[in-house]
Parts: C-alpha cells; structure tokens; sequence
C-alpha cells in the first residue's frame, strides 16, 4: 500500500498560493508598472477548457499529474483502446510545464565516458541516444498533432564562463561529435556573432536544439488528450494508492476511483503519495524572470542568431528571447533555500544585466518559479514499482525527455514492445536518510553559487 502519514502533499496549492502574492516593488527600480508573479506563458494564454469536476469512478489506467509526462502516456493509452482517468491536485498544466524557460536540448547529462564507466559502452550509447530520440520525437508530436507553440531548431549556445571552461567544451565538442551530435566551437573573437555579450570566453554552438513556447505545448498535449478521450479532472488531489485483487483502488479529495493500471507522473512534484519515488528525486525550484518590452534592435544585437543560450556556471543560467523577440526571459538559481519569485527577482535581475549591462535600464515585467526534480545518478528514470508505473527526474531538461517519456510508458502499460528504453532496468538511487526534502540542498547551492563569483571575478581580471 501507498499511503501517506497524513493530508496528501500538494506543492502546486503551496506554490500557487506563493505565486499571488505581490511583492512591494524596492528602492531597486527593477520592477516595471504592473509586474506580475504569474508566468508569463500563461498570462500570454488563453483560459483553459472546461473540465469535469468529478472524477470518473472506474476506468483502465488512472494518471496522477497533468504535465507532459502524464498527458503523453493518457494519449498513447487512450488511443490504445483503453479508458483513462488524469487526476490533477491543482489546475491542469500548474506545474512546471507551463513554468519553464522552453529550452529543448538532448536532455541526457552525464558523458558518454562516465556512462560507460559505469554501464559499459552499448548501453551508455543506447542511454545517449535517447536524448536525441527525445528531441525528434517531440518535433514529430507538434508536427503531427498541429501544435501551434513556436517550435523551432533555433539552436543553443553553450557558454564557458571561464577560459578553463571554453578549454573543457573545445574537448567535449570533440566527443560528441563522435557520437554524431552536431556542435561547432565559437571562440570569444566569434562570440558577437552568436550573443551580444562580452561576459564569456566563447562557447559551443548546438545547431539541432530547439526552442518552444511551453503552455502552448501544454496546451496542445491536453487538446490531443481530450480528443482521445482522456477524462481530465483537475483540483482533485490523490491521497491514497493501494492494490487490490482487481488492480488499483485509489482515493481523492473527490471519492474513490478503481482502475487496473496507475501511472506517476508528478517529477518535481512527487510528495508522501509515492513514498519510495519521494526518496528517489530532489525537488529543485528554478526562477524566471521577463523584462517588460525592448527595442528590436537591442534584442536584435543581444540574440542576433535567436538561439537559446546557456553557461557553464555549476549553478546554470539559461536566457533566450520570447518567440515574437520583444522580451528577454532568464532563468537560473539564486538563493541558496526555496523562496517567493518575487523575492529572487532582482537577484536574476542583478545576474542577467552582468552579462547584458543594456539591459540595466529596463524592468522586469514578470517573475515566476517550476520545480524541476534531478535524480542522484543525473539520469531520467522510467520504471514501475509495487505495480505503479513511473517516470520522473528529468534534471531540468524535460521538455522533450518528459513526453517522450510518457509516451513510452503509455506503450509500457498497453505492453507493447516499442516501450522498450534504455533507461529501463537502471538502479533508481537514492541515499541513506533522504526522505523527499533536500536538507543538503542550500549548503550546495550557495557553495556553487560561491565558486561560480569566485571564477567569474579571477576570469575578469584576466580579461
């Protein structure tokens, strides 16, 4: 049985509630008139259909989250012939689906060597490859489905932060090119003609990544669901998993739901519900923030490729233009503990104008916060345990993975072979005391955090 000690967690209520409140805008400057801690891509939204505020009570497979890892497998087991059930605990696509920066790279972290090391060369390739599975597969989904979301092959420019990290990436660049990824080296002479900065040291240019306008992604995740028939609820959080002789009895806010299957598809999200899944994913809030609109041309000459753009910092920043190039969105981490958006956003303000000092004279028009969930090994992990099936720990590149994923886990539940991953069978890791909440996670942060300005200061002395 799958049961909490108490009242389900319900972290989308938590943040939600974080999210409507205003903050006093300070002697700082940094918050444009109207300034809003809603996401941007939400408020840039239309209202989502109505949905039905019960639950159905008996079905085949009963999903539990509505980001794109549960909307994916809803479709592919619905188009499988069966009845399925989503079950939400907030509104549907509040987590962080709709709240990310809408960067879509080949989502696997750890090297092709350090997989080998640990998997032997076939499967760290098999493991690799994934990412790029991913990422075709969702340009294929939006393509096929006539999802309007801006999707697009824009490419991404990875930049060295220091001149040690440029040498590091000119290294990397070779490796994963034998592994048949584009990239091309851009040196710091180069750099203007990818991003309107002199705050790096060059960088890597990944052609094939992409870049997406998330809620409309999401949007069109649920649309292709409700056509298939998928019965969504939303605001009816499960508080109890536990197997029959049947399959699954569930309990909700709403009553109690019997089905044959259950999928997990919370990622960030995955509280007391699924105690041994909690143990196994560390919760991380990333921040955003938009400035109000800017010139053309200045946007023009900060984005002159309109790639998305990341760096090498151990705490990462990732910044891009909005699709219509009026807005800069930047996101990373800058508090050390979990705190209101607000609060963070004149940090990120203060992070970005270090590497865009123009922008110093605009304001940020929006603040908002997702939780993405990192695994201990920096893996994606798809499964199933007492019977539930799952996938989850995307490390904060799921836009692709996290479909992907799903759609796989809805071949799994129909037991078609092409669910087949190779991600299957991998050691799910967790470490002794973790229980869900990350302890350890403020120390990490701020040490990072601390060697990060420490580089940055000794690589502008050497510049």
């Amino acid at each position: 049985m799958l049961q909490p000690t108490g009242k389900a967690d319900n972290h989308r209520q938590t943040e939600s509630h974080a999210l409507r409140q205003k903050p006093v805008a300070g002697s700082d400057g940094c918050f444009a008139p109207g300034f809003s801690t809603a996401s941007y891509w939400l408020e840039m939204e239309r209202p989502a259909p109505g949905l039905p505020a019960d639950p159905l009570r008996n079905v085949d497979c009963v999903v539990v989250g509505s980001g794109y890892t549960g909307l994916s497998s809803a479709i592919e087991i619905a188009r499988g012939g069966r009845s399925v059930l989503v079950l939400e605990s907030g509104e549907v696509g509040n987590g962080c689906s709709t709240r990310n920066g809408g960067q879509i790279s080949t989502s696997v972290k750890p090297s092709l060597n350090a997989l080998a090391q640990k998997y032997g060369l076939q499967s760290a390739r098999a493991i690799r490859s994934e990412g790029q599975n991913a990422l075709d597969w969702i340009e294929d989904f939006v393509t096929r489905e006539q999802i309007d979301c801006d999707f697009s092959r824009c490419g991404r420019f990875h930049a060295a932060h220091t001149p040690q990290q440029f040498a590091k990436l000119v290294q990397q660049t070779k490796e994963v090119k034998n592994e048949g990824i584009e990239a091309e080296v851009v040196t710091r002479d180069e750099q203007h003609s990818e991003l309107g900065t002199d705050a790096y040291f060059g960088g890597v240019v990944f052609p094939r990544h992409a870049s997406v306008n998330p809620a409309r992604l999401h949007r069109g995740f649920l649309q292709a669901a409700l056509a298939a028939g998928v019965h969504v609820t939303p605001n009816c959080a499960v508080t109890e998993i536990s197997r029959n002789s049947n399959g699954f009895a569930i309990k909700t806010e709403r009553g109690a739901v019997t089905a044959r299957d259950v999928v997990v598809a919370t990622n960030g999200y995955t509280s007391r519900l699924t105690p041994w899944m909690q143990r196994r994913v560390i919760p991380i809030g990333s921040y955003v923030i938009t400035t109000q609109q800017l010139p053309e041309e200045l946007v023009d000459r900060l984005f002159p490729t309109n790639r998305i753009a990341s760096d090498t910092c151990k705490v990462v920043y990732y910044y891009r233009s909005t699709p219509d190039r009026k807005r800069i969105m930047f996101g990373g981490r800058v508090t050390a503990a979990e705190t209101n958006p607000a609060r963070c956003a004149p940090k990120l303000f203060d992070d970005m104008c270090r590497i865009f000092p123009e922008l110093r004279d605009y304001q940020i028009s929006h603040a908002w916060q997702g939780t993405v969930a990192y695994s201990f090994d920096e893996l994606a992990h798809i499964g199933i345990h007492d019977g539930v099936h799952y996938a989850m720990g995307y490390c904060g590149s799921g836009v692709s993975m996290a479909g992907y994923l799903g759609m796989r886990l809805g071949q799994k539940v129909l037991g078609l072979k092409e669910g087949h991953t190779a991600f299957d069978g991998l050691r799910f890791p967790t470490r002794p005391l973790y229980s869900g909440k990350p302890w350890f996670l403020p120390a990490a942060v701020a040490w990072y955090r601390w060697q990060d300005r420490r580089q940055h200061k000794k690589a502008a002395a050497m510049a």
